[in-house]
């Protein structure tokens, strides 16, 4: 009796080990940024990403959906909003030091750990944008060319994000 006690320990303890490593083993969704199709709209208006200059956005959510931005101001507005309540995963923007800004492709960075150039005299597709930098040096030749401000991710505020009314903030109408 007392060897089938032991055998039916172990084989219980195997059992166990086993479910705890095919649980453990569950593929978690990507957490990697992915690079839009031709066809990739944006989540917040409907543009195709494609069709327009400047950095892009992404957030993966910890559910794993994955939604796109035509440009950052529109990444940092959903981010930014007091309302927000999905739990964020990732932020991804584009590295402007790494690829054109008529046609960005690949070249993503962790929006968190980016330069950001706020008011230069190249826009994205809404007008007004922030250019993002993986590198301080490559923000600051930005500026050197193209104008603005140098700021961090943490120094960037629902303000300065605000989309009502278009870029230019226009609510006349």
């Amino acid at each position: 009796m007392t060897r089938s006690i032991k055998r039916l320990g172990a084989i219980l303890a195997t059992v166990t080990l086993l479910t705890s490593v095919a649980a453990c083993s569950g593929k978690k969704p990507e957490t990697q940024p992915i690079e839009p199709t031709r066809s990739t709209t944006c989540s917040l208006d409907g543009m195709l990403l494609k069709d327009y200059p400047g950095p892009k956005g992404q957030i993966l959510y910890d559910n794993g959906e994955r939604e796109f931005y035509c440009d950052t101001v529109e990444l940092l507005s959903i981010y930014l909003r007091p309302e927000q309540q999905k739990r964020i995963r990732a932020l991804y923007t584009q590295d402007m030091g790494k690829t054109e800004w008529r046609e960005p492709h690949d070249n993503w960075i962790d929006a968190t750990k980016a330069y950001y150039v706020r008011g230069s005299d190249l826009h994205g597709s809404m007008g007004p944008t922030f250019a993002t930098f993986s590198n301080q040096s490559d923000a600051e030749a930005f500026i050197r060319k193209h104008g603005g401000k140098l700021l961090r991710f943490e120094q960037i505020t629902i303000d300065m994000v605000d989309l009502r009314g278009g870029a230019k903030h226009d609510d006349s109408m």
